[in-house]
């Protein structure tokens, strides 16, 4: 079968043949139809991760079928039996274990769930790790109620957008912020209220006007700017975090935190049964994921180098044929 597979740290994934993985007792090997890139791929490729061991097959998400049926893959293993929080051995797929991007791959068949019927291949493949990412830190974290607002940082990512998508699903008033004026008018026409350009000097104060205040707050960025999110939340607001790109918080008042009696909720992705409500919530009100690009298997650099360049609005994704194994 093809693969494209990761040789050396700082340099591009090649399309290599790998044997057909083998069926053994408790797993299913998917024919894979789509994949989709996250972060965590573009990182392992820059050495950017922990315990990276090489050959390597990336991808987390996938969608394909295994005995003729549709399915979706739950995107990591291990997750342990307490059902908040994941035990010592959870891991996603990717690393160190072979992943999505393959025509064929072998997972436990625990991790395959049907796939959303209203759903192409590649809007499936773009859901699993961003849907449930954005699942859990909207509900099971930070338990938003209908009518409450939400401001999501960031939106043109992966997460970002489901969780925008998966907050106007629940009856939540949605405002955003990113570095692209382009972005937040897109976001605006799934249904955002409105935003600001985290870029302008007063994206806070814009904010403020616009919302008054929020009840959750969504980051993924950390950073200087996270300061100013609790000065922009309601008393008793929650504020998700499940990244940390712009790096360390700096400047962070804790008498604010104390005073509006605010929570904050550190988010990973989540359980199997997260996963499973997350795709009942997406079946349910037939919310359909962004994809940005579509990219062929032996195109996948180019869609990494897009990945890498942060102008996607989505998720890229790689269309496989599972038809040539070797």
């Amino acid at each position: 079968m093809n693969v494209l597979e990761l040789q050396q740290i700082g340099q591009l994934p090649v399309i290599a043949t790998r044997p057909m993985p083998e069926e053994i007792a408790g797993t299913a090997v998917v024919r894979l139809h789509a994949a989709a890139l996250n972060h965590r791929d573009y990182w392992i490729v820059q050495g950017q991760y922990a315990q990276i061991r090489l050959p390597a097959i990336l991808g987390s998400d996938g969608a394909g079928e295994w005995q003729g049926q549709p399915v979706v893959i739950y995107p990591a293993l291990d997750w342990g039996n307490h059902p908040t929080m994941p035990g010592p051995a959870f891991r996603v797929l990717g690393m160190p274990e072979d992943g999505t991007f393959a025509e064929y791959i072998r997972v436990p068949r625990a991790n395959l769930f049907p796939k959303p019927e209203h759903l192409t291949w590649e809007q499936a493949a773009a859901l699993p790790l961003a849907g449930l990412t954005a699942y859990r830190v909207l509900f099971s974290r930070c338990q938003l109620q209908a009518g409450e607002r939400v401001l999501i940082t960031g939106i043109g990512g992966g997460v970002a957008l489901m969780a925008c998508q998966l907050a106007l699903a629940a009856g939540a008033q949605v405002f955003v912020t990113s570095g692209s004026e382009e972005k937040i008018r897109r976001a605006v026409q799934l249904g955002a209220k409105g935003g600001a350009n985290y870029r302008t000097a007063d994206w806070h104060k814009q904010l403020r006007e616009q919302a008054g205040g929020f009840d959750v707050v969504i980051d993924s960025a950390g950073g200087d700017a996270f300061a100013l999110l609790p000065t922009l939340c309601n008393t008793g607001a929650r504020i998700g975090i499940y990244g940390g790109g712009s790096g360390k918080i700096n400047g962070l008042s804790p008498q604010v935190i104390f005073w509006k009696q605010i929570s904050i909720h550190g988010s990973s992705m989540g359980s199997p049964q997260e996963f499973e409500c997350m795709l009942h919530f997406v079946q349910q009100h037939r919310i359909v994921p962004i994809v940005d690009a579509v990219f062929s298997l032996a195109e996948g650099n180019a869609a990494l180098e897009r990945l890498a360049a942060g102008e996607q609005f989505g998720k890229i994704v790689l269309a496989i044929d599972g038809s040539a194994a070797n």
